[in-house]
């Protein structure tokens, strides 16, 4: 036969082991079932990277909406910046767009010259020279370089 203090000691137990089942179980649910659905990290390289890669294929988005017929109205910017100085790239985009499309490739420039410096990049320091013109190919503006 129990005695009075075993019957309260079973109790706890059993009441102890069912808390804590349901316990595991629910903090399981608000874990992430694959990696994929990390939450992204903020303060990492490879997250500011993306960001980066973001705003560039806009800008290079918006300007592949202009088809390119005459030349004459397209012109170039440089684009980005190498961690030694200098633009990164090229970047051909319509005159009547200028406004717009200018502003939001400086603002990438600047933007990469932060992430340059924040995560200590280091580059080629090769000199990209500036295109000499703009041809119209199949529609879409091509930088000449000579």
């Amino acid at each position: 036969m129990l005695k009075p203090i075993q019957y309260i000691s079973a109790a706890l137990l059993c009441s102890t082991l069912m808390f804590s089942c349901g316990t595991a179980k629910k903090a399981n649910e608000n874990l992430p079932k694959d990696i994929s659905e990390r939450p992204a990290d903020e303060n990492s390289q490879k997250y500011d990277q993306a960001q980066l890669d973001k705003i560039k294929a806009s800008i290079e988005s918006e300007i592949a909406k202009e088809k390119c017929t005459d030349a004459n109205e397209w012109t170039f910017a440089p684009m980005g910046a190498k961690a030694c100085g200098g633009p990164q790239s090229y970047i051909a985009y319509p005159k009547k767009s200028e406004e717009t499309i200018l502003k939001k490739i400086n603002d990438y420039t600047e933007k990469v010259k932060a992430f340059n410096q924040k995560y200590g990049i280091i580059s080629d320091c090769m000199m990209i020279n500036p295109p000499t013109g703009i041809k119209c190919v199949n529609g879409k503006a091509e930088l000449i370089n000579s």
